[in-house]
């Protein structure tokens, strides 16, 4: 356990270091066992509150699936997305935070597109002269997903997707 008292002694980029993995580790802890609990098909859209609590959002799918944001942002490196059907009943779970969806993200797509499939992001940063509006998802790859990276969405004024970027997260980085 990290005492608090030893970390306002140190680095305020430490202090955040520790804080972050604090809760990731928590956040990360607590969903295996909560997604292991819940069954498609069988699982009702009240037993997922009751493990994931209320979501971050609520999306509109086809054919009456409503799709629950459940955002690990941002200190985890995940977000959930769970498809309740009409019947009230779990469809799946996803995590979106992938290669696979980051590979969908092209120039001229709306941000409200983008924000429903990657879910809410770490940051948003403007950068006004430059005309952009970065959206930051941190996220994990490499062989044993272990690697803390951050996927950037840029927007321009119009909040259009301009360019997608991929960097290691600033957050572990030596100063």
């Amino acid at each position: 356990m990290i005492s608090m008292s030893l970390l306002k002694f140190r680095p305020r980029s430490l202090q955040r270091l520790c804080g972050l993995a604090l809760a990731a580790a928590l956040v990360a802890g607590c969903d295996p066992q909560n997604i292991s609990e819940l069954q498609p098909g069988e699982s009702s859209e009240a037993d997922v509150r009751a493990k994931f609590g209320a979501p971050e959002a609520v999306w509109e799918g086809e054919g009456g699936v409503r799709i629950f944001e459940y955002n690990r942002q941002p200190a985890g490196h995940r977000n959930y997305m769970i498809s309740i059907g009409p019947d009230g009943k779990m469809q799946r779970i996803r995590q979106v935070l992938d290669e696979g969806n980051f590979a969908r993200v092209t120039p001229g797509m709306p941000m409200e597109d983008v924000r429903r499939m990657l879910g809410k992001p770490a940051k948003v940063t403007p950068f006004e002269l430059k005309g952009e509006i970065h959206y930051d998802w941190r996220y994990l790859s490499g062989p044993n997903a272990s690697d803390s990276k951050l996927f950037t969405v840029v927007f321009d004024r119009q909040l259009m997707v301009m360019r997608t970027e991929r960097n290691p997260d600033p957050e572990l980085q030596p100063n």
